[in-house]
């Protein structure tokens, strides 16, 4: 793997805070965020019926007072009901694409951009970006909070910026080429799909110039990191952010890759059972809840992600004092359940990349063509390991649903497929389609 930055420069004292101040600070910030949210009639009305006011707040427990926020809470107050300021205070809306309804909008007064790219250069410093580096961006620009974001923290930290936006592959193969850029951000099914073009151009895209690459955007599992490393010999970095909150920034990891360091001068995170809405313990799975502390446009109160991961609050190596979250291992509202088992289509791609013979290019399908559920998991095969002997693929077949079934836990239909035979994408990879009527 081509040599990266062995040192680990913390950008701001709140990142090594000792803990006591840390929550002092929280405290502090909690108590002007509910301030700030009594400004916002949704708030302003659940705090009267719940007796709640700032001076309420005086420990970080009595966060546990304070309402739940949740999507459709943000699609009954369209388009910018749950803004804390005037409309002329705007310095810039954001919001999702609306493909399952009503689309979502965040707003920004001009100092919350200043803090969202704070938050985003710590990660990209943590993560190996210097002042000198240039960074190619392969995130879309536009209502997407991923592209600006990072596009800013960029700037933050003092590199040059590539802003080449998503799609038009072959392109981003010939800039790194030409440009020789230190790191790229994008998905990490988009760095997949620029190593597959780069072979087809004849390209190895382990020669070219990038050793750092800042993902997000999408679930990705440790073995599709180890995957990319090795196809691109670079150094990925794993962060994590939404929109509502702020987009990226809320967490990001470090050199040490140990989990990824949460913002928490600036997010409160909670990890809750998703159905009790109980805390869990550490190092357990549960569904963050998060709540912005400095956002002046949208003071956000426990917003429930439905983001499944675990929190992990012992000091990391670096230095920093933060504490740390898993990976997303899926969303409580994607979960599949399959004749009563709950499966992640994380668990699938895990699944998958233990199998020497598969591409990391895939498509689970769900179907329920009598009474139960079936679920086809359609997977591309290596070059290398097609075979046109019908009994080698049926026992490749047979080890790839032996692996499903082990780490998913399900039986399923496996469907082997030649190279380039799923649509690529060039942001969100679509990894599952359910075909289920709906109930």
């Amino acid at each position: 793997m081509k040599s990266f930055a062995i040192d680990n420069p913390i950008l701001d004292a709140e990142e090594r805070l000792p803990r006591t101040e840390l929550k002092a600070l929280q405290v502090h910030r909690l108590r002007e965020t509910v301030t700030r949210a009594l400004k916002v009639p949704f708030y302003r009305k659940l705090f009267k019926e719940r007796g709640i006011t700032p001076d309420s707040i005086q420990s970080l427990d009595d966060v546990r007072r304070l309402p739940f926020t949740t999507k459709q809470d943000m699609r009954d107050n369209y388009p910018l009901g749950l803004c804390a300021v005037p409309r002329s205070d705007l310095a810039r809306i954001h919001g999702s694409s609306g493909t399952t309804g009503k689309p979502t909008f965040v707003g920004y007064t001009r100092q919350d951009l200043k803090t969202w790219s704070r938050m985003c250069a710590r990660f990209l410093v943590a993560g190996g970006l210097r002042p000198g580096h240039t960074v190619q961006i392969a995130f879309g620009y536009g209502l997407f909070t991923g592209g600006f974001g990072l596009h800013y923290g960029v700037e933050e930290v003092g590199a040059a910026i590539l802003p080449v936006s998503s799609g038009n592959t072959a392109r981003q193969v010939n800039l790194i080429q030409d440009l020789q850029p230190d790191a790229i951000v994008c998905t990490p099914s988009y760095a997949l799909n620029i190593a597959e073009v780069a072979r087809g151009m004849g390209i190895d895209p382990r020669t070219l110039s990038l050793r750092y690459a800042h993902f997000g955007g999408e679930m990705w599992t440790e073995d599709m990191r180890r995957q990319i490393e090795a196809e691109m010999d670079l150094s990925a970095f794993n962060n994590y952010g939404l929109s509502e909150i702020i987009g990226p920034g809320v967490s990001g990891e470090c050199m040490a890759r140990g989990g990824m360091h949460i913002q928490e001068d600036h997010f409160l995170v909670e990890c809750l059972d998703p159905e009790t809405l109980e805390p869990v313990d550490d190092y357990s799975y549960g569904e963050l809840v998060i709540t912005a502390l400095t956002r002046e446009a949208m003071p956000m109160i426990r917003y429930r992600t439905r983001d499944i991961a675990a929190l992990d609050p012992c000091i990391c190596e670096c230095g920093r004092t933060t504490t740390r979250m898993t990976r997303v291992m899926g969303r409580s509202d994607d979960m599949l359940i399959i004749r009563g088992v709950n499966v992640f289509p994380s668990q699938i791609e895990e699944a998958l990349f233990q199998v020497e013979a598969t591409a990391p290019h895939y498509l689970v399908e769900v179907d329920r063509p009598g009474s139960m559920d079936e679920i086809t998991v359609k997977v591309e095969i290596r070059p290398e390991f097609l075979s046109d002997r019908m009994s080698v693929m049926q026992k490749l077949r047979e080890q790839i649903g032996r692996r499903i079934q082990t780490v998913a836990g399900v039986h399923a239909k496996v469907e082997l497929l030649p190279p380039q035979t799923l649509e690529r994408s060039v942001g969100k990879a679509v990894r599952v389609v359910d075909h289920r009527p709906l109930r």
